[in-house]
């Protein structure tokens, strides 16, 4: 039986980062994944294809709608799907083909099947065992499905069959308001889709600052998407080629029958733990099928670790690879440990929508004191010249120690905006600190100095 300094399961961002940086580290390690490709859902089936997609679509958009403005003509824009389907898989081919590199580079085994733990620390994979003086639990997690709607990935889809569309379909329902929907739901109302947003909840993603939720809805409503809000499917039936979704309001219990062309299932994702042995391992898992860890990722078991999706917490990629980067420290006897306070979440839709910290909601429901800076990019001088005005930045800093509490970003290049607000957060820094700081002109990163002071001062120069 060969044995590993490592055993790695899941070869997506949180596992083939930690799988690297063990290597680094001079530990021999291995890498279980069912996919022959590395990346999980995120590389091949999930962020990377959605951003080629969602560039691709706004590119197109932009020349359609906007970039007359501007004084360039274009008589007729066209696209052409099956090409930008051809893009994205090349886009994904690519940075596969890098963590492969990588893998090699590092001589970490790539091992493809599905792992099945055992006792004494023991990894089964196609009837073959390993064993390794340390594991790390990386399988991710997968689309949530609701009891009245079957997927087919023909004309109710989950994310994955959103990606894989054949054509546009004319009406397209996206159930559940979240990032995945949202955003996918912009690449098709781009290329021609009527598109139905259905939530059960009264605001569009509700992890979301809620003033910033606001305003993204009313921009996206503007765009042509519609939404039917406070409302559940409690139906869903495939008639004549068509999707018969029976739509019931919370509020007023009216139900209404819609039909769409397409249907995309996308409210949240679950822990991916079925298949793993946790029970014969002896692993503990909470009530919503997460892997119990404490605060070193450790789990009921001495040198098992579970890190990213399965484990309780926001499901994102860069949270899975910090928390993979420091398992790997604390293994190899370094100190390590993530900030939760400081993890960005981001929206790639345009304009997209980026945040860090506290929410208005979360400061109002544990009472604490604080100051709020919103400035508006209508008086942000790069974002009058670039002819796109939309959005704002709001800050919250404690009315006495002034740090930073919470920040949030609605308009273009929102997601790279957000970047020094994490650093400002992990630091410590205070609201005045970043009103103090010379940010070059014209740049729409003005506008987080000119938030920043309101916060501090209640006053900036071009508010």
């Amino acid at each position: 039986m060969e044995t590993f300094d490592l055993i790695v399961i899941g070869g997506g961002p949180g596992g083939y980062v930690s799988a690297i940086a063990a290597a680094q580290s001079g530990l021999k390690v291995a890498c279980i994944d069912k996919r022959k490709n590395l990346g999980g859902t995120c590389l091949n089936i999930g962020c990377i294809p959605s951003k080629r997609l969602l560039y691709s679509s706004e590119l197109y958009e932009n020349v359609k709608d906007e970039i007359h403005h501007h004084g360039i003509e274009v008589n007729v824009a066209n696209f052409n799907l099956s090409k930008m389907m051809e893009g994205k898989k090349e886009a994904v081919k690519k940075l596969t083909n890098g963590i492969e590199f990588l893998f090699k580079k590092n001589k970490i085994h790539h091992i493809v099947g599905l792992a099945s733990l055992e006792k004494e620390k023991i990894v089964k994979v196609n009837e073959i065992k390993y064993q390794a003086n340390n594991i790390i639990i990386a399988s991710g997690s997968y689309p949530s499905t609701l009891k009245n709607i079957k997927i087919d990935e023909g004309k109710i889809v989950s994310s994955t069959g959103a990606l894989n569309f054949e054509k546009v379909p004319k009406k397209l329902a996206v159930i559940g308001a979240g990032y995945i929907g949202l955003e996918l739901g912009s690449v098709w109302r781009r290329l021609g889709s009527e598109v139905t947003v259905i939530e059960y909840t009264d605001t569009i993603v509700p992890s979301m600052d809620l003033d910033i939720a606001n305003a993204f809805h009313n921009e996206l409503k503007k765009q042509g998407m519609n939404f039917v809000l406070s409302s559940e499917v409690t139906k869903a039936e495939i008639k004549r080629n068509k999707v018969h979704l029976q739509v019931k309001s919370i509020k007023d219990k009216k139900n209404n029958d819609l039909i769409f062309d397409n249907a995309l299932l996308a409210v949240g994702r679950m822990p991916k733990t079925e298949g793993l042995g946790l029970e014969k391992a002896g692993i503990k898992t909470t009530n919503k099928g997460h892997v119990e860890v404490n605060h070193l990722y450790q789990t009921s078991i001495d040198g098992i670790y579970a890190i990213g999706d399965v484990i309780e917490g926001p499901m994102l990629a860069h949270k899975a690879s910090m928390e993979g980067q420091v398992v790997v420290d604390i293994i190899t006897g370094k100190n390590g440990q993530v900030n939760y306070d400081a993890i960005p979440s981001v929206v790639y839709t345009n304009p997209e929508v980026a945040w860090v910290g506290k929410t208005q909601q979360d400061l109002d429901k544990y009472k604490v004191n604080y100051n709020v800076g919103k400035f508006q990019f209508s008086s942000n001088s790069r974002s009058k010249v670039s002819g796109n005005t939309t959005g704002m930045i709001k800050v919250y800093s404690h009315s006495e120690s002034d740090k930073i509490l919470g920040a949030h970003i609605l308009g273009n290049h929102a997601g790279e905006m957000i970047g020094e607000f994490v650093v400002a957060i992990e630091m410590g820094a205070t609201a005045e600190d970043i009103a103090l700081i010379c940010h070059a002109h014209p740049t729409l990163s003005e506008s987080i100095k000119e938030a920043a002071s309101l916060a501090s001062y209640g006053h900036t120069i071009h508010s």
